[in-house]
């Protein structure tokens, strides 16, 4: 699956030709040309595209402020309304209620819908968070951050031409993992399914046939947050294609079950909503580029950068994962290019944080974009080879 061949060395080709798991040094010049263009334009239409989180249509005050805002001060800012009707469900799991009793009314009390019944969480993570202290949640978060950096470093290590990026991607993905260290967001689900994702990718060796720890990282993070469902369907359809039978169905049955469970929360949360209850905004809403480059930049610590900016380097994270062609290569790109065509049919604005849930190893593709453009560039420029004169 696009990994190192026999008769090279780290991906190299023994015949000092262009590196194998260098996808752009193997284009046809029309091809390179193209994509060239391509990337120009995109680059472009980026830079130009609005990044923003709108203005929220439930009752939200303060959290798009807090999260998508560089310059708020930590000290001023109160509670923002989401994060608050989380601390309440925690503080009465903490009392001894069951979550099914009360959060319902909890949604109510906050003006937020009931309904569709996804507009309720699960309660995976409430129970975790009633259960741990903050000053563990912390440790467990610093935890979690030093095992995707490790896992991560021996992943890029172990694929073809990977050794050479280490150190950048390493940097990298700690500028995009590094939210997950701020406790005051230690009760938002994006944030914790993420760094959860970028574990269970790392974690992932599929030549190697070794995915079971992956699938239990994937597994939890399923349980916090079911915008990780596409992540752990990409995983099945990805081991079917290489004709493991075995591991894509450990992944169809991981899905079949969340499925189920999800089944039973929606069902709970339909037997106790009213006629009167308020109906949640459509989130089919179609916003194209922008919402792709929305949900990843204000959700990441691109929102420190100016918009003319933090798109187009989004667009040069993927770029950079579409040129390295390995295994996590190609699945980064399926997976970062998936992600964003949802968020560009799906999401209103101020869903902006969905987005956490791919950018934590969405900015290891920038350490693969200079070696990408160059052979792209390279490529493109080819002079064509001479026809041979008729005998």
């Amino acid at each position: 699956m696009g990994g190192a061949q026999l008769g090279t060395v780290d991906g190299i080709d023994s015949a000092a030709g262009p590196a194998v798991w260098d996808r752009y040094a193997h284009w046809p010049r029309l091809r390179a040309r193209l994509g060239l263009l391509t990337l120009i334009l995109l680059l472009i239409a980026a830079a130009f595209a609005p990044i923003h989180a709108g203005k929220s249509t439930v009752k939200t005050a303060g959290f798009v402020e807090n999260l998508a805002a560089p310059k708020v001060d930590a000290k001023k800012k109160e509670r923002d309304d989401d994060l608050a009707l989380y601390d309440r469900a925690i503080e009465r799991i903490q009392k001894g209620e069951n979550y099914y009793d009360f959060i319902v009314e909890e949604q109510r009390r906050a003006n937020y819908p009931v309904t569709p019944g996804l507009a309720v969480r699960l309660p995976t993570l409430a129970y975790i968070n009633a259960a741990l202290p903050l000053p563990v949640q912390t440790v467990i978060a610093f935890a979690l951050m030093l095992a995707v950096l490790v896992a991560w470093v021996r992943r890029i290590g172990d694929e073809p031409g990977g050794k050479r990026f280490q150190r950048l991607g390493l940097a990298l993905l700690f500028v995009g993992a590094a939210l997950g260290l701020n406790r005051y967001y230690f009760v938002l689900h994006e944030l914790w399914a993420g760094m959860l994702i970028a574990l269970a990718f790392a974690l992932h060796r599929p030549d190697q046939r070794k995915w079971g720890a992956a699938l239990a990282v994937a597994a939890l993070a399923l349980a916090i947050r079911e915008l990780a469902l596409p992540f752990v369907l990409l995983m099945g359809a990805m081991a079917c294609w290489r004709r493991d039978w075995k591991e894509g169905a450990a992944w169809a049955a991981l899905a079949a079950v969340f499925l189920a469970v999800l089944a039973v929360h929606l069902n709970i949360i339909a037997e106790q909503a009213l006629p009167t209850d308020r109906e949640g905004p459509n989130w089919f809403v179609m916003r194209g580029l922008s919402g792709w480059l929305s949900n990843v930049a204000l959700s990441s610590n691109l929102r420190f950068l100016p918009h003319w900016l933090a798109g187009p380097l989004v667009i040069l994270m993927v770029f950079g994962w579409t040129g390295w062609r390995t295994a996590a290569g190609v699945f980064g790109t399926f997976l970062f290019l998936g992600y964003g065509l949802a968020f560009m049919i799906a999401g209103r604005p101020d869903n902006f944080y969905w987005g956490a849930i791919i950018a934590p190893a969405m900015f290891i593709g920038l350490a693969f974009v200079p070696q990408s453009l160059v052979s792209l560039v390279t490529s493109a420029m080819r002079k064509p080879l001479p026809v041979a004169a008729p005998a």
